[in-house]
This record gives structure tokens, sequence and C-alpha cells, in this order.
């Protein structure tokens, strides 16, 4: 049987991480049945090597082996290239074409990506793997297949599932085994062996001095975050050992190299939906805004609950300078401006105080009242105020919702309550 160091030798893997290890170590007791295999891991971290293995080391080593990229095949061909087509079938279906499950036949296909396969292709999958026939398109003769099928993807697969945009018994077929590969970022004293190798081979390619980072670079190398994995490594070290003319590099040359977005930073997460799309100011916005309908269904409440008490007379005495200074006084600033909006504040349960809040908006609807004959009906003077102001801007609510202060969706849903 064959070794874990051996098989990095024989395919050229390169780094000693536990979480690597144990994937190789499963590929290697896998490959000799015919079980279905899923490897799973982001975009770049090499998923594609495990197949290879899987394949060589598997009674169907002399059979083909068929890599396909399920992402880069449009819908609409897709079941065509997997399981072929008759003549005539669709417009430009010249001639009979034999798909991958025929020609693959007693050997191994690798899908990868197989999570952006089609609703529709999924469901032809699912019954090549139950039980190994399949259908041309714009055929009705079921032929059967012998292939054995490891699929890798970078997507998260229960996600996916949840959002019905792949079927929960097609996963459960294909990951009969499941491979996880690890992030590079969770491989830290990999990542330096890896730059080394990419580097010793970019200098051969090259016919150049290999470059070398000093301690600082190295330290550098292992914090980055690495989004892109093996292949942003790979790409790096190609670029330096091209545009570098000084084959030692330090911290400063190779942090030029890394975009920032790879910095790891700490960030706040929504656990609860960490999908969101919602922006910081539009969060800020909505908050400022529910906590404006609370406070305004606060001063609601202490409003009625004021003129429902027999105590308001009392209040009013205690205020009565500030009352006489909204209503009685014509040569006040608040008389003057004519744009006083009384606020209620109930500071203890026996003590409730009356706060003035000025705006610099004008209303021309305050007058001197009669408190004999004033109603204290709260709807009246709301229905009253809305009424003069949309009278005043000739029915147009926006502006009639800017000098009320309220917001123009509030005042359209008190024009329907009010039937106005």
């Amino acid at each position: 049987m064959e070794t874990i160091q051996s098989i990095k030798q024989r395919f050229g893997i390169i780094g000693n991480d536990t979480g690597l290890n144990r994937a190789i170590e499963k590929a290697i007791q896998v490959a000799p049945t015919d079980i279905s295999v899923l490897i799973t891991g982001e975009s770049g971290v090499g998923k594609e090597v495990m197949p290879k293995i899987i394949h060589q080391l598997s009674h169907r080593k002399h059979g083909k082996f068929i890599a396909v990229n399920c992402g880069a095949i449009p819908e609409g061909t897709i079941d065509s290239e997997l399981f072929g087509h008759e003549k005539g079938a669709f417009t430009g279906a010249t001639q009979t074409r034999s798909g991958y499950f025929e020609v693959a036949d007693g050997g191994t296909i690798f899908l990868d990506e197989v999570g952006e396969l089609p609703l529709t292709t999924q469901v032809r999958l699912l019954r090549v793997l139950e039980n190994g026939e399949f259908i041309k398109v714009g055929s009705s003769k079921v032929q059967k297949t012998n292939v054995r099928i490891v699929a890798a993807t970078n997507i998260k697969m229960f996600e996916a599932i949840n959002k019905e945009k792949f079927r929960e018994d097609l996963y459960y077929r294909l990951s009969t085994i499941e491979i996880p590969i690890p992030a590079l970022r969770k491989r830290k004293q990999d990542i330096h062996l890896l730059f080394r190798k990419f580097s010793s081979d970019f200098a051969l390619k090259y016919k150049m001095p290999t470059i070398r980072l000093n301690e600082e670079a190295v330290q550098l190398l292992q914090k980055y975050r690495w989004t892109g994995n093996i292949r942003q490594l790979r790409n790096v070290a190609e670029q330096i050992s091209v545009l570098e003319s000084k084959r030692e590099i330090n911290a400063a040359a190779l942090k030029s190299y890394l975009p920032d977005m790879g910095i790891q930073l700490p960030a706040i997460v929504d656990k609860k939906n960490p999908n969101s799309d919602f922006s910081t100011e539009r969060e800020i916005l909505y908050k400022v805004l529910f906590d404006m309908k609370s406070d305004l269904n606060d001063l609601k409440k202490l409003t009625l609950e004021l003129m429902e008490n027999d105590n308001f007379k009392d209040v009013q005495e205690k205020n009565e300078q500030l009352i006489q200074k909204i209503y009685k006084d014509p040569s006040s600033n608040v008389a003057e401006n004519n744009s006083q909006v009384l606020a209620l504040s109930e500071t203890s349960s026996q003590n409730e105080t009356i706060e003035i809040v000025n705006s610099n908006e004008n209303y021309d609807f305050i007058e001197d009242i009669d408190e004999e004959e004033e109603t204290l009906s709260l709807h009246d003077k709301e229905l009253e105020l809305i009424k003069k102001s949309l009278e005043r801007h000739n029915g147009k609510r926006k502006l009639a919702a800017d000098e009320l202060g309220i917001s123009e969706r509030t005042l359209y849903r008190k024009i329907k309550q009010y039937d106005l």
C-alpha cells in the first residue's frame, strides 16, 4: 500500500500539515473502492490533485480519467456535454455525439465545481449515481455506464441546499466519503515551503537566481490571509521572481505584492444573518428611525394619559407660565415663529414637566386659543394640522410632510386613515 510520503513525491504535493496528511490518507483508503467521493475546500487549495490520486490507486487506473469543470459549461449545453445528444436534438446538433459518461465508461469522471450544476442536470446525475443509467438529449433509449464519480466544490453545500440550489439527495449520494482540504492560512508552516518551491521552479523557468525571503518577510508571509490560497501564493512568487532585481526580499518589498484585502483585521459578523447586504450607514439610519418611532409612540401615550387624567389641570397650573408663553404671549419668540411643538415628558409618577421644542418651520395655524372651548382630542388636532398643511401646499404630500416634521410615508398612512 502506498504511503503518504510516497504519494506526496509522486504527485508533487508540498507540506506537512496534519489536515493535508489526513486528506491524503483518506484518498489512499477510499481509492480501491468504487465509492463516490466529494472533495471540499476553498478555491485554490488544490482539490484537483485528490481525484488523480484516487484514480491512479484504483482498479480503474487503466481506464479514462475525465475532468469536467461544471461551472465553465453553459447551462444550455451541460446535459449534452455530460450525457451526449442525438442528431437533430436541438439547433446545431448536426450529428450524434457521445457524452463524457459514455466515453469514460470503465474509468473515472471528476466533476469540478459540482455545486454549479443546474437542478435539471442534478436529476440526471442522481440517476447515474443510483443505477448507472442515462439518456442522451433527444433520445428515449436508456444507456448504461460504469463510471466512478469524484466531485469537488468550494461552496457550502448545506447553505446551497437550504436555498434550494442543490438537491439534498444528490449531496448525500456524492458525499459517501467527504475529503476536506484545509485552506492555506490554516497551514502556516507549509506556506514558506510552498513559496520556496515556487521560487525555485520560476528561477529555473526564467533562468535567473532564486529569490529568498528574510526573517521578517517570512513572518509576513505566514501572517497573511491568502484568500486565493495556493493559487494566489504561486502568482505572488512568480511576480516577485520576475519583477524584483534584488534576490533577497524584505518585508517591505513583499508587502507591495500583497493586496490589503488579505490582511487579517477584526470584523463584526452578524451570526444570525452573515450574508446580509445592508451597509453600516443604512443600519444606523434604520436604528435612528426606529428610535424616533418609539419616542413618538411614548409621547402619544403620555399625552393621552395626561389628557385623561384628572391631574392634568394641576399640570397646567404648575406650568402656567410656559403655557401662557405658547398660547397667550404674542410678543414671545415662539409666537412670532408660529412653530411650536409641545413635547410632554414624564419624569416621575408624581411630577410631570412640559418641555418646549422649537422648530424653524412656519405654521399659520397657531392662533390664540380659548381654553374653555378648546378640545383636547389628539385625533382632532392631528386631523386639523394635516388638513391645513395639505391645503397650504395644494395637496403636495412631500412639502406637507416636511412642514409637519413627519415622513412622507407616515403622512400617506394618516391620509388613508382619516380618509382625506
